[in-house]
């Protein structure tokens, strides 16, 4: 499956990076072709235009290559830290820049904080938009905080927060994969209806 984990942060000491990366490393250990899209190394600019609303050929290099990506994607996880009980910017902006492009394949959230609530309050945001622009939610999410004491720098779990995220990555994981595999089935089946 190719799968993008989208992550938002444009702080210079992130943390939530950290579990972008464990992802991302996961999931390719698991035969996927799994891909970070980091919005601060993407640098969209703040959204005036979307991706749809460009004329053909003239968006910009970085959008244009963007939503390709998004278009071969087979499923999406959401990687969201929590800013004032909302969702990071940065992502969210990334995000808003498409639409059609994301129809029809599973999204997954990934939450995390510094604190024990783990990001869950924009996980909860997060339930509500991505439906929205045409992405289904599974079930499972990932839940992490604090997360300097889940993941080391180089992103590899610590402790008993790192063994517990060990443990709920396999079920967050083979729940995006079935639900990436009914959507693709289903696509070959029959023309999504809009």
């Amino acid at each position: 499956m190719r799968i993008l984990v989208l992550y938002g942060s444009y702080r210079s000491d992130r943390l939530g990076i950290r579990l972008a990366r464990f992802l991302v490393d996961r999931l390719g250990a698991m035969g996927n072709d799994a891909a970070l899209i980091d919005a601060k190394a993407v640098g969209l600019p703040f959204l005036d235009r979307m991706y749809k609303e460009h004329d053909e050929g003239a968006a910009p290099v970085a959008m244009e290559a963007l939503a390709q990506r998004i278009r071969e994607a087979d499923a999406f996880v959401f990687v969201t830290g929590e800013y004032n009980w909302g969702p990071q910017p940065g992502l969210k902006n990334l995000t808003d820049h498409f639409l059609e492009e994301w129809f029809w394949r599973p999204a997954a959230i990934a939450s995390y904080s510094a604190g024990r609530l783990a990001g869950a309050r924009a996980s909860s945001i997060w339930h509500a938009i991505l439906p929205e622009m045409g992405m289904p939610v599974i079930p499972s999410t990932l839940a992490v905080g604090p997360i300097a004491a889940t993941l080391d720098a180089d992103a590899q779990p610590t402790g008993e927060a790192g063994a517990s995220l060990e443990r709920q990555f396999t079920r967050f994981a083979k729940d995006l994969l079935w639900w990436a595999a009914a959507a693709g089935a289903q696509r070959e089946r029959a023309t999504p209806p809009y």
